[in-house]
């Protein structure tokens, strides 16, 4: 049976020593975030996770979710009590406006939770995952009377949220939706129309399902500038709160898929529904991105998070197995053979995981405080900042941890040999389960896209030269510290590579956009692995000046942070060569072939 626990002390580590959340404490929810509630809300999440929803990811795999003849969704066997206990323990409203029932914590403490429980049971944590997706858009774009009439059962989980986009002839381009809205006249809308891979669509778990749905009204332009946003609960509610008549929305089907087989992705049809609209006429896809940025965040986290329980799994398992012995001689002489982690291509294989889990959830970290502060700074030009910052960094994050996540499982499923094949020891199903990530919320080719034709030349390219400016600034200021020149140096050319790749596209994609489209995957991954070994050099400035100040008996850890770093620059880093040779190739063999040529 897997296992999983929660990396509470790398959590601490970067929020205290690398990130330092106490500069933080101007912000609203920093504030009332002493060090002992941020410990305890660690420590209680850690636990939910371990011994309530790791315990029931295998079986919900197994069982999977079933539909009834009347439409009616079961969730795997635990999951409603799971769901009870997640849900009272006040997780879904941990950073949600407190004027409607939420706790009002920083963003950051619910990707934290976000890793632990995805980690635990990716398939369970979509349900309340998406929730407070929807409760994001409805905060930011609602009416008033809808904000009050949804937000608080959502908040306290009683209600759960999804969102309604895809269609079955349509997927990343939601200009060619079909969904229709037709106006009653008392300000509702009659919603027609089915919707596909609609995850957590129905479900056993709440008392009402609140669908954001993006249609057309009639008479509304075509393509994205004519598609709205409405609000359509599975249940009408009341004037008094209380639930009313069964909408006509239903779930038709539940998707036979490869994985995440507890979550329940159906198709939806809605029937002549009744909805309200969300936000302005035409204006949908302003209100449903707001939902989607949060829900790419949350996959990237996915993405880490399975690389972790796969790692740490792998880890496990390296160390028992028992196959060949070393090549410098016996190491367990009273044994049949050596465990397998004294080989050194087992070690590099381990040791590539890890050293991407602890930069990749450095760098998680680093972008929720930068998404606190654009929502909760009162300093403009710090909202700014921090908002550029976040449009760079979410398709590279989206896209480089779902991809290298999915790596990573593979690689951890490796470890095992045949007994990684079968579903006995539960390794396939972190394969199979993180496989999607790099699928839903926009495939990763497209987030790629997106970073190379918009976010790079947004507002003049203001983003990107200062992402430049901090990593040179970073290395120029640590220099003279001889323990990090070897990783600065190192670091330093791969964000040469990166510039030579910007300024590449700058001077071959505008003519060329082909240029553009064929190196755009590699430059998400050179971009990527940058950040991350930004995220490295953060961390060993923070483990040198604590081991300055005497280590406080945690010595063995950090020096295990500066072999990471090092394996890092010396094992991955050199990556960015090949894909500044790629990206510089441009476009012409690819595009060299006719399409019946394929």
């Amino acid at each position: 049976m897997p296992s999983y626990r929660a990396p509470v002390e790398d959590v601490s580590f970067l929020l205290n020593d690398v990130f330092g959340i106490e500069k933080y404490g101007n912000l609203p929810g920093f504030s009332d975030l002493s060090p002992d509630m941020l410990e305890a809300i660690l420590s209680e999440g850690a636990k939910l996770c371990e011994e309530v929803l790791a315990p029931l990811n295998k079986s919900g795999d197994t069982e999977g979710c079933t539909r009834h003849a009347d439409g009616s969704v079961t969730t795997p066997k635990g999951f409603k009590a799971a769901y009870d206990a997640y849900t009272g323990g006040g997780w879904v409203g941990l950073s949600a406006e407190p004027e409607y029932g939420g706790q009002g914590l920083p963003y950051t403490l619910g990707a934290i939770i976000n890793e632990f429980s995805s980690a635990a049971n990716m398939a369970f944590s979509m349900y309340p995952g998406l929730t407070m997706g929807a409760i994001a858009a409805l905060n930011t774009h609602a009416a008033p009377e809808i904000k009050q009439t949804y937000l608080p059962k959502m908040i306290e989980g009683t209600w759960t949220g999804t969102m309604n986009l895809t269609e079955p002839h349509c997927g990343t381009d939601l200009g060619l939706i079909k969904a229709k809205a037709v106006p009653v006249g008392d300000g509702s809308y009659r919603i027609t129309g089915t919707k596909i891979f609609i995850s957590a669509g129905e479900h056993d778990l709440a008392e009402n399902i609140i669908h954001l749905v993006l249609a057309r009204i009639e008479g509304a332009p075509e393509g994205v500038r004519g598609i709205s946003l409405f609000v359509v609960p599975k249940f009408l509610v009341n004037a008094d709160g209380s639930l009313g008549a069964r909408n006509p929305v239903s779930c038709g089907s539940i998707e036979h898929k490869m994985g995440i087989h507890g979550n329940s992705t159906c198709v939806i049809n809605h029937d002549s529904a009744i909805g309200w609209l969300v936000g302005q006429e035409n204006k949908g896809l302003n209100a449903m991105f707001v939902m989607m940025n949060e829900a790419r965040l949350g996959v990237a986290i996915q993405g880490l998070a399975q690389s972790e329980v796969a790692y740490q799994n792998a880890v496990t398992y390296a160390k028992d197995r028992l196959q060949g012995r070393s090549l410098t001689g016996v190491k367990e002489p009273t044994k049949a053979a050596d465990p397998i982690i004294v080989h050194p291509d087992v070690r590099r294989t381990l040791l590539s995981i890890r050293a991407f889990n602890e930069a990749a959830r450095a760098l998680v970290l680093w972008t929720a405080l930068k998404s606190d502060v654009a929502h909760r700074s009162e300093d403009p030009k710090a909202r700014q900042e921090a908002d550029d910052h976040l449009g760079l960094m979410t398709p590279v994050l989206k896209g480089v941890l779902t991809d290298c996540g999915f790596d990573n499982a593979v690689k951890a499923q490796q470890m095992f040999g045949g007994h990684g094949y079968v579903e006995e020891w539960g390794m396939s199903q972190f394969v199979r389960d993180a496989r999607i990530a790099m699928i839903y919320e926009g495939a990763n080719g497209i987030q790629a896209l997106d970073l190379v034709g918009r976010k790079l030349p947004r507002d003049g390219g203001r983003a990107i030269s200062s992402f430049f400016g901090e990593v040179q600034g970073f290395i120029k200021a640590n220099e003279g510290d001889e323990a990090m020149k070897p990783f600065l140096a190192a670091l330093g050319r791969s964000l040469g590579h990166l510039q030579q790749a910007t300024m590449w596209f700058m001077q071959n994609a505008m003519m060329k956009p082909d240029n553009a489209g064929a190196g755009s995957t590699d430059y998400m991954h050179l971009f990527g692995l940058v950040s991350l070994g930004y995220m490295w050099a953060l961390q060993l400035k923070a483990v040198s000046e604590k081991l300055e100040a005497g280590a406080n008996g945690d010595a063995e850890r950090l020096e295990t942070k500066r072999v990471l770093a090092s394996f890092f620059a010396e094992r991955m880093l050199p990556e960015t060569g090949a894909q500044l040779a790629r990206i510089s190739s441009g476009a012409d063999t690819i595009m060299a072939l006719a399409a019946d040529r394929f």
